[in-house]
C-alpha cells in the first residue's frame, strides 16, 4: 500500500551550526609614558562588566532622574565629587534605537553619545549619600563636538567627564568629556551643565 502523505521538501541531513559572532574591539596594551590622550592616562584601562562598580545601575537610578530608555550610563567605575567620573554604556543591538538608526547598519546616535557623557558628567556633580543637596543639571551648552568613530553594537562607550570649571554662585559647570571603544577616542566634546531645581 502506498502512503498518501504529501512530500514536501527534502531536509539537508546535517544543518551547518550557526555561531553568532559580537564585533569585539581589544583594548590596547599602554605603557605608563604613553601620552596623555591614552586610555591609560585617562584612567579608563579597567573597562568591562568584570570590572567591580563603584556605582551600580541601581544606585545611579537612585540619583539621575532618567529610566529607560534614556538612562545611558550603566555602572561608574571611578568617581571624585565635583571632579570626575569614568563609567561605561554596553551597547547591544537591544538599545530601542537601533531600529531606526539605521535597519541595514546600526550606528549609536552621536547626540545619544553627548547625552550618555551628560549624565555622567552629572554624576559627577551629585552625591548619592547626599540627600540634602538633590537637584538636576541641565544643559547649558555643547562646544568642540567631535565624533571621531562609530559606536556599533556589542562596543563598551567607556566614558570620562572631568569639571574644568565650576562656578558654585550660579550653578554653572563645564566639563570636559571623552568617549573610548577600546583603545580609540570615538567622541568628546566640551559641555556645560546648570543645575536646577528638582
Amino acid at each position: 500500500m502506498q502512503s498518501s502523505r504529501v512530500a514536501g521538501p527534502s531536509r539537508p541531513a546535517a544543518v551547518p551550526r550557526c555561531v553568532a559572532v559580537r564585533p569585539v574591539r581589544k583594548l590596547a596594551i599602554v605603557r605608563a609614558d604613553a601620552a596623555p590622550e591614552t586610555p591609560k592616562a585617562l584612567g579608563t584601562e579597567k573597562t568591562g562588566p568584570n570590572f567591580k562598580a563603584l556605582r551600580d545601575i541601581n544606585q545611579i537610578m537612585q540619583t539621575l532622574p532618567h529610566r529607560y530608555p534614556f538612562l545611558l550610563v550603566d555602572r561608574v567605575v571611578e568617581w571624585e565629587k565635583e571632579k570626575y567620573a569614568v563609567g561605561y554604556k554596553c551597547v547591544t543591538i537591544n538599545d530601542n534605537f537601533f531600529p531606526g538608526h539605521f535597519p541595514e547598519r546600526p550606528i549609536m546616535p552621536g547626540v545619544l553619545q553627548v547625552e550618555a557623557m551628560a549624565q555622567l558628567a552629572g554624576l559627577v556633580m551629585l552625591d548619592p549619600e547626599d540627600t540634602a543637596a538633590k537637584g538636576l543639571f541641565f544643559f547649558g551648552g555643547i562646544e568642540g563636538c567631535r565624533f571621531r568613530k562609530p559606536v556599533v553594537p556589542g562596543d563598551v562607550l567607556m566614558m570620562r567627564a572631568e569639571v574644568t570649571k565650576y562656578n558654585k554662585r550660579f550653578g554653572i559647570v563645564k566639563v570636559a568629556a571623552t568617549g573610548y571603544v577600546g583603545a580609540d577616542l570615538v567622541v568628546e566634546a566640551e559641555l556645560t551643565l546648570a543645575m536646577g531645581k528638582p
